[in-house]
């Protein structure tokens, strides 16, 4: 593995274009859906403008942006407390295996645990993405026995 040199920072508005961009490659790749490029950017910038619906995240190597995660937030009654939840991860494919998403979560941990009201990191990942699922375990996180249930508005 190539030491890739990563750093991870607050995303910021003009980060927009390019966290849309990896949103809709990550559904297409992750869930074979296809996005409205127009409704994932303006959602991306609103995100972007209202940390107090969710924060993202995005890993840069020479300054170039090859990853990102979100984070939103849950109240929890049963721990008193926030859940995290960790959404839109994505790793460009040039940058896979390289520790990206690791520097991504250990940063979010970071900050979670800094927070005396945040009781859990969550995140759901498709049942037949093995490589996920064995990252996340590799980083201390578990199955917690949910399915996840929807119904689309």
């Amino acid at each position: 593995m190539t030491h890739l040199p990563i750093q991870i920072r607050e995303g910021r508005p003009e980060d927009a274009p390019i966290i849309a961009e990896f949103n809709q490659r990550m559904a297409l790749e992750t869930e074979d859906k296809d996005l409205d490029a127009e409704t994932v950017g303006e959602g991306v910038v609103q995100g972007l403008l209202q940390p107090d619906k969710c924060r993202f995240f995005v890993a840069e190597a020479h300054g170039t942006l090859i990853g990102q995660a979100m984070i939103t937030y849950e109240w929890s009654d049963w721990d008193n407390g926030d859940l995290w939840w960790i959404q839109s991860v994505y790793v460009h494919p040039e940058y896979r295996r390289q520790g990206v998403f690791t520097k991504l979560y250990q940063h979010i941990e970071s900050l979670a645990r800094k927070q005396s009201q945040v009781r859990s990191l969550r995140l759901y990942v498709k049942e037949n993405n093995a490589a996920g699922q064995a990252v996340y375990k590799k980083l201390g996180m578990s199955y917690t026995g949910y399915h996840v249930y929807e119904r689309e508005f």
